[in-house]
């Protein structure tokens, strides 16, 4: 098993940066502990730990938008990964866009940049 330096944090927890593995436009940005680590290399899906759930998370279990990991990249003080991945669905983020990063500063706001709704989270997730 690769050790990642798990232990730098008071949490356990270490940074994951997501990326399209063809196009390696940056998804999101996520945070595994050493459970969502030894389950991502265990299945080849991307898991991470919800610090607002306090919780492992499976990405896409409640929307089916897995991702599929194809690369992994590990920083070279071992506490910063990146996972390469194929997304499944055609969304990252919850709020429905393809990616967590849809959003733009422009001036004093955040302007949506160049992106649709892949799809309706209210539809998914059941909420808004």
């Amino acid at each position: 098993m690769i050790e990642l330096a798990f232990n730098k944090d008071k949490n356990g927890l270490l940074p994951a940066i997501v990326q399209d593995y063809q196009t390696g436009e940056v998804l999101m940005l996520a945070y595994i502990n050493k459970l969502a680590w030894e389950k991502t290399l265990e299945t080849g899906k991307a898991h991470y730990w919800s610090r607002s759930r306090n919780s492992l998370w499976l990405k896409g279990e409640t929307s089916g938008h897995i991702q599929l990991v194809k690369d992994i990249f590990v920083d070279c003080d071992q506490d910063t990964v990146v996972f390469k991945v194929e997304q499944i669905g055609g969304a990252a983020c919850h709020t429905g866009y393809r990616s967590c990063f849809y959003r733009k500063v422009t001036g004093n706001e955040l302007a949506v940049h160049e992106q649709h709704r892949v799809f309706d989270p209210a539809a998914v997730y059941g909420k808004k």
